[in-house]
């Protein structure tokens, strides 16, 4: 017996193809759901990193030297990551650095006689981990790091998480949703049915815990009867 009618828009061709390796920043501040959009059918999961933005600046005098100590600071940064960390670049999504990058990456600072070079320092968060283990990998790895004449490699940015392909969890929210409906259904009786419409859009999120992400479609669920 039918007790459900869930109607879902197909994705549009952007949604299908999808990058499944591309990394997106979630806002170092709790993001918090809007009451107004966000179903309380949610999919919560770890995020996949935690990150924050280094400055590696160098204040030698001398041009030359100055840019030879930030380069020997940053390949000294990329030996010193492995296993749980790694090195990227970029603000909204977040791809590889590595020693190919190390000219493009430097640029003037705002101090008269000084270079810096912007990177992003992440560590991925596993099931057992908590804030204070997570970010304390990062802390580490930066205080170990050897520093090259004048070079400092100073955290000045908010912490921030990272999600690897959103769009994958698409199928599993809306699964979610679809046994959702069927309660609600359910509820009504016979001759009632639900519709949801919406879920041809873009999986958001907001977070609710220092590590952890819920990823939603904002979707609008209507109980109506069944056609006769």
């Amino acid at each position: 017996m039918l007790t459900a009618t869930l109607v879902a828009l197909p994705a549009t061709a952007a949604f299908a193809q999808a990058d499944r390796t591309e990394e997106v920043v979630v806002t170092g501040e709790k993001r918090q759901p809007n009451e107004a959009q966000t179903p309380h059918v949610v999919l919560t999961r770890r995020a996949d990193n935690l990150i924050t933005e280094v400055r590696v600046v160098c204040d030698t005098r001398d041009p030359s030297q100055r840019r030879n100590e930030l380069k020997a600071t940053l390949r000294n940064m990329i030996k010193a990551s492995g296993g749980r960390i790694e090195l990227g670049v970029g603000d909204e999504t977040i791809g590889r650095f590595d020693e190919t990058m190390l000219d493009k990456v430097i640029a003037p600072d705002a101090k008269v006689d000084t270079s810096q070079a912007v990177v992003v320092v992440k560590t991925h968060i596993t099931a057992g981990d908590t804030f204070d283990s997570a970010s304390g990998r990062i802390t580490a790895f930066i205080e170990r790091t050897p520093k090259v004449g004048r070079s400092e490699i100073l955290r000045e940015k908010e912490w921030s998480l990272t999600i690897i392909a959103p769009e994958q969890y698409r199928r599993a929210i809306i699964a979610k949703v679809a046994e959702d409906a069927r309660g609600v259904a359910a509820a009504f009786g016979p001759g009632y049915g639900v519709s949801a419409d919406g879920l041809q859009r873009p999986v958001d999120w907001y977070q609710p815990g220092a590590l952890d992400l819920a990823l939603f479609i904002p979707y609008k669920l209507v109980v109506e009867p069944l056609p006769r």
